[in-house]
């Protein structure tokens, strides 16, 4: 069993496929958990959605947090807020949201979080659709403010995705029409006149207040499923 990249559709989702002479058996995806680890995705999945600033190389000098509302802060702002928008749309409940820039517990550095807290507000016909379609709410959403996904901040979110994806696809084959299906359903979800208003709203107040409560994320939400209604 080998691990490969896929950058078709536009994106580095990892995928599988079958080294030659392996059992038609080994083509599942499950061995790819070892290689992300268990231990980060069991924690993200639980806890949180996070946008990752880009590690420089060894050459360059190193990344710097935004000040101000420049254009990638604004972006990381759409971007934690899509994660919320489509967590509460979904009835997750929010802790948290924020843009400011931190350590992540396995290394790296953040752009923001979007903290969920445990329990729901209504039961989950697919936790594991529900999973997926939250972690690719951060980029779509950025992409609308943007008008492109940006694959590098979102690295993280996408390397979770194919690890739960790769518990479902029997081939590799499966999991690119998987990857397809969730990331058309992410983007026609975020398409609501509410659920834009909403990332629009929760943004601005990110830009201003750098870290808004689960409450006004539900307030902001509810407020615009209201107007649209």
């Amino acid at each position: 069993m080998v691990l490969s990249i896929s950058f078709d559709d536009g994106g580095p989702f990892l995928g599988c496929r079958l080294a030659s002479g392996g059992a038609a058996g080994a083509t599942r995806c499950r061995f790819i958990r070892c290689w992300l680890g268990n231990g980060d995705m069991g924690i993200r999945r639980r806890f949180g959605y996070t946008k990752i600033m880009n590690t420089p190389d060894s050459n360059s000098s190193p990344a710097k947090p935004d000040e101000g509302d420049t254009p990638s802060r604004t972006a990381t702002a759409y971007h934690e807020a899509g994660h919320a928008v489509m967590a509460v749309s979904l009835g997750r409940q929010i802790h948290k949201v924020t843009i400011a820039p931190g350590k992540q517990a396995f290394g790296g550095t953040r752009l923001g979080h979007c903290e969920i807290k445990k329990g729901r507000t209504k039961g989950a016909n697919d936790q594991l659709e529900d999973d997926v379609l939250i972690l690719l709410a951060g980029m779509v959403a950025e992409a609308r403010f943007t008008g492109q996904y940006c694959h590098r901040g979102a690295d993280r979110d996408l390397k979770d995705v194919a690890n739960l994806l790769c518990t479902r696809a029997a081939s590799s084959r499966q999991h690119v029409t998987l990857r397809r299906r969730m990331l058309a359903k992410t983007e026609h979800i975020l398409s609501d006149d509410a659920h834009v208003a909403a990332m629009t709203i929760i943004a601005d107040e990110l830009l201003e207040k750098t870290t808004i409560s689960g409450r006004a994320v539900r307030h902001h939400f509810h407020q615009a499923q209201q107007q649209h209604s």
